[in-house]
């Protein structure tokens, strides 16, 4: 963009930084759009079945990183500026711009799924209705969420 290339592009984070430093103009930035689910924690059916502590473990060190990352921000920012090998400019202004991102109690935002799901069967070409129960399994969440003490939605 900045050589004149091309016109307009979707980036992410810190994308809304960079425009600023480079005096361009911003459509919209990240946290003009609806919650929409970019990252989770993915397991075969296997995996929860033989292995559901082994899940647990992982869910739980995700939810105490999502109650990390807003509680500490210095802590954050040092931390991303170590994993990924960026300044702490860098590291701060991806801070702001993911940070409200994270929601400390690892829940799916209902509406953000359902647009998921509508994008992928679209995608996918599928016309019939998919819910969000066939995929989702929130049992092991709601398991480490009640064992950290954390009040779920």
């Amino acid at each position: 963009m900045r050589q004149g290339l091309i016109v307009a592009t979707l980036g992410g984070p810190p994308t809304d930084f960079l425009v600023k430093r480079w005096a361009l103009s911003s459509l919209r930035g990240p946290t003009s759009f609806s919650v929409f689910p970019v990252t989770g924690i993915l397991a075969s059916d296997k995996k929860i079945k033989e292995r559901p502590d082994e899940v647990k473990r992982v869910i739980k060190a995700g939810l105490k990183a999502n109650r990390y990352i807003p509680q500490n921000r210095d802590g954050t920012i040092q931390s991303w500026m170590e994993w990924m090998k960026v300044d702490k400019e860098m590291a701060t202004a991806t801070y702001d711009s993911v940070s409200k991102a994270f929601n400390e109690d690892g829940s799916l935002p209902e509406d953000g799924l359902g647009r998921l799901i509508d994008e992928a069967k679209k995608a996918a070409k599928i016309s019939r209705d998919v819910v969000s129960s066939e995929f989702v399994a929130l049992a092991i969440l709601k398991e480490a969420q009640r064992e950290l003490g954390i009040q779920g939605r």
